[in-house]
C-alpha cells in the first residue's frame, strides 16, 4: 500500500470517529440533566436504602410514577454505569447502586450531590450562554450578564441560592479535607489555632478540627454565611470580609479561595494572611488545584474544566500554573512554600512569610 494511501485510511478512521465524536457534544449536556432527575427523584437514595436490588415495578410504586418513563432513564444511567442491574431471580433483573450513584445519595460521607444541583441549576447555568459575548469583549462578565451582578452579591440577595453553593461547597470540603489529611496529616501538626478564611460553612475546618482536636478553630467568612452556618465543636464562626482584616491565627487555611479571584485580589487577601499568622512560626495553607502539574496530570481535564467555569461564573477568578502561584506568592511578601500531593486535583501548597 502506498504511502497516500496509507494517509487516506488513517485520515478517513479520523473523519470517523470526529462523526461519532460531535454527538457528545450536540447532546453534552443530558447526562448531567438526567443525573440531576435522578437526585431530585432521590433514586440514588431510594436504591441505597432497599436491601436488594429493585425491580422497576417497586422503584416506580416507590417513586409514584410511570414505569415506561422511568424504564428509559434508568437505560440511560445504567449506559452511564450510574446504575446497574443484577438477577433478582433466574428471570428478572433489578436496579442497584454504583460507585459513581454512591456519591450521588444526599447524606453520604463522599456525596457530590449538592455540587450537581449547583452547576446543573438554572442560575448557574445561564452565564454559559453568555460566554462568546464576553470573550468578544463585552464589559459585564458572564455572571453579571446573566443576573445583572456577581456571583457573591447574588447569594447575598437570595438565601436559596447561597444554601445551594454553601451545600455543594461543604460536599466538596468533605472530600478534599479526607484528601489533605490522609495525604499529608504533618501540614496540621504543631498549629494551636487555624482560621478558615473563606470557610462557608465550616464543614472544612470542623473535620480538621475532628482529625486534629489539638486544634482549635476560626471559621471566617462573609456574615451572612456564617449566621446560618451549624455549630461544630472546637470551632468558632466568624463574620467578616478577608478584604479588611482576618483573625489572627498560627495557620491560615485557604481551600478553593483564591481560584474565585483575579491576581490583585489574591495578593491583597496573601498579605491580609501574612498579617494574620506570626513572622516566624506561622503559615498559609492553601489547598487549589494547579494547571499543567506533571504529577498530577490524570486530573488535568477536571481542572481545565474548572478553570472554564471560573471563567462563567467569577468576574477575575482562574486555575493557575506553578509559575502563577509562585508571583503571587512573591508578590504578596511571602519568602518560600512546599507543595504535597494528594489523591484528588488539589494540591496543597504551604506558604511561609
Amino acid at each position: 500500500m502506498s504511502s497516500e494511501m496509507k494517509k487516506e485510511k488513517i485520515d478517513s478512521k479520523e473523519e470517523e470517529a470526529a462523526v461519532k465524536e460531535i454527538w457528545k457534544y450536540v447532546l453534552g449536556f443530558t447526562p448531567m440533566a438526567i443525573v440531576k432527575c435522578a437526585i431530585e427523584l432521590r433514586i440514588p437514595d431510594i436504591l441505597q436504602k432497599h436491601d436488594t436490588p429493585m425491580t422497576l415495578a417497586e422503584l416506580a410504586s416507590e417513586l409514584g410514577c410511570s414505569s415506561s418513563s422511568l424504564y428509559r432513564i434508568m437505560r440511560f444511567l445504567i449506559q452511564y454505569k450510574i446504575f446497574q442491574e443484577k438477577p433478582i431471580s433466574d428471570t428478572s433483573l433489578g436496579y442497584a447502586l454504583t460507585p459513581l450513584s454512591r456519591l450521588l445519595t444526599r447524606h453520604g460521607k463522599q456525596s457530590m450531590a449538592d455540587f450537581v444541583l449547583l452547576e446543573s441549576s438554572p442560575v448557574m447555568l445561564a452565564p454559559w450562554h453568555k460566554l462568546s459575548a464576553m470573550v468578544l469583549g463585552s464589559q459585564n462578565t458572564p455572571f453579571e450578564a446573566a443576573h445583572g451582578v456577581d456571583l457573591w452579591k447574588f447569594a447575598s440577595a437570595n438565601s436559596s441560592h447561597s444554601k445551594l453553593i454553601n451545600d455543594a461547597m461543604a460536599c466538596d470540603a468533605r472530600n478534599a479535607v479526607r484528601a489533605v489529611i490522609g495525604g499529608c496529616p504533618e501540614v496540621f501538626e504543631g498549629l494551636k489555632t487555624v482560621v478558615d478564611v473563606g470557610g462557608g460553612d465550616g464543614t472544612a475546618l470542623g473535620l480538621i478540627v475532628e482529625g486534629c482536636p489539638w486544634i482549635k478553630g476560626i471559621n471566617f467568612d462573609l456574615p451572612h454565611v456564617v449566621s446560618v452556618a451549624p455549630a461544630w465543636k472546637g470551632v468558632q464562626h466568624v463574620g467578616g470580609s478577608m478584604f479588611d482584616h482576618i483573625p489572627k491565627a498560627d495557620a491560615a487555611y485557604l481551600m478553593k479561595v483564591l481560584h474565585d479571584w483575579g491576581d490583585d485580589e489574591c495578593i491583597d487577601i496573601l498579605r491580609k494572611c501574612r498579617e494574620a499568622i506570626p513572622k516566624d512560626t506561622g503559615k498559609v495553607i492553601i489547598v487549589e488545584s494547579i494547571v499543567g502539574l506533571e504529577e498530577n496530570h490524570e486530573y488535568e481535564d477536571v481542572v481545565l474544566m474548572l478553570d472554564m467555569v471560573m471563567i462563567a461564573h467569577t468576574s477575575t477568578g482562574k486555575e493557575r500554573t506553578l509559575k502563577e502561584w509562585s508571583c503571587l506568592f512573591d508578590d504578596a511578601g511571602f519568602t518560600r512554600y512546599t507543595i504535597k500531593q494528594i489523591r484528588s486535583f488539589h494540591s496543597v501548597i504551604e506558604v511561609y512569610p
